[in-house]
């Protein structure tokens, strides 16, 4: 069995303060379980804001359902995650990132999804795509550990394995969770100015540097990886559009290949002005989920993962930020995300993209690939 901490805290890698921050002991903690609760939370969370106190905290990925009638019944029942859940806090601290233990680590893991399984799935996501009924859809498949050490004890060693620019660490009682998401999802500064970067292409590293140069050059220069991304782009462009300031939509980097320590990924980045007006909800009404972990198109890609995904997402591809009292605020892709729960079982979920040209065993691969962060 193992054991959580007392103590509520949200801890990011950056964050707000240089360095690391940590958002420690809330005054109050705002939660939504039921669809019924999720209007009074962003209520709540807006006049948090507006009485000078920060926010961090979570949305998961089935907080999307409920901003399309296309999706409200889709809901999955018996989910153990909230919809949204955010601590209200006086202000930030410096993080202090002290030596994780030598034995934090996640035992074995096993996916839920052997080679067989996934294939079917994958299958019948091919032909909706020859269908046209689709262009890309983004399939994953969870796995389980188990683990002893404190939730933060992982954290830790697992922040010092891999760095990431947009890693976090939730703890606001229930399931603890451990991000080292790579993935900007979103951030507005004080003036309105918001930028997006979806993450989409993947390739391993190579074993040598020439080999890791081969890799990236790659990656750069696929094709189908560069399709893949830009209908995530294109999709998110007309996701910003409904909040932006008219004509301010840009996409001022295209296929750009970031390093990290198991892989390298392709991201682009999006850019706009939004008026002052916008809210929390107004924010993730339009952008929630991230497009980049749905497919395209997102409404119809999300039908086809909930007929073929056989356990509720949870945190795992909705979002971890936080919000100033002036307004600006980021938010991550909850991409390489670990959720503890006190039974001592860690979960993680991993996947991508597939498109027309997507083959069963490649993906497959690719998928386990993406679990090496947590090893």
């Amino acid at each position: 069995m193992a054991n959580h901490s007392d103590q509520r805290q949200v801890i990011f890698d950056c964050g707000p303060l240089s360095g690391g921050t940590a958002f420690v002991d809330p005054v109050r903690t705002i939660r939504a379980d039921t669809p019924e609760d999720v209007t009074a939370a962003f209520a709540a969370i807006e006049d948090a804001r507006a009485e000078g106190y920060w926010l961090a905290g979570y949305a998961s990925y089935e907080l999307g359902y409920l901003f399309s009638h296309k999706l409200k019944s889709l809901l999955p029942t018996g989910r153990t995650v909230p919809l949204l859940c955010f601590g209200v806090f006086e202000a930030p601290q410096t993080a202090q990132f002290e030596e994780p233990a030598h034995t934090a680590k996640l035992g074995p893991l096993t996916p839920l999804w052997d080679k067989a399984q996934y294939a079917s799935a994958f299958s019948e996501v091919k032909q909706l795509i020859l269908a046209g009924d689709i262009y890309q859809a983004n399939l994953t498949f969870p796995l389980r550990a188990q683990y002893t050490e404190q939730p933060l004890e992982l954290y830790l060693a697992l922040r010092a394995r891999q760095p990431v620019p947009h890693g976090a660490f939730v703890d606001l009682g229930g399931p603890v969770l451990l991000s080292r998401s790579p993935e900007l999802f979103f951030t507005i500064d004080e003036n309105g100015l918001f930028e997006t970067r979806p993450m989409k292409g993947t390739a391993a590293r190579g074993a040598t540097s020439e080999k890791d140069a081969a890799q990236t050059a790659w990656l750069k220069n696929s094709e189908k990886n560069q399709a893949e991304n830009l209908m995530i782009v294109d999709l998110l462009r007309n996701d910003v559009s409904k909040l932006a300031e008219l004509g301010s939509v840009r996409v001022p980097d295209l296929f750009k290949v970031e390093t990290y320590a198991t892989l390298h990924q392709m991201t682009s980045r999006i850019t706009a002005q939004l008026p002052p007006q916008n809210t929390l909800h107004d924010v993730f009404e339009a952008l929630f989920p991230c497009g980049s972990i749905t497919g395209a198109p997102k409404i119809r890609a999300m039908q086809v993962i909930r007929s073929l995904e056989s356990e509720a997402r949870g945190a795992y591809c909705g979002a971890i930020g936080w919000i100033a009292p002036n307004g600006s605020m980021q938010f991550n892709v909850a991409i390489r995300t670990v959720t503890c729960t006190e039974d001592g079982v860690a979960t993680l979920n991993v996947g991508g993209g597939i498109v027309h040209d997507s083959k069963a065993d490649e993906e497959y691969a690719e998928a386990l690939l993406k679990s090496r962060y947590a090893v």
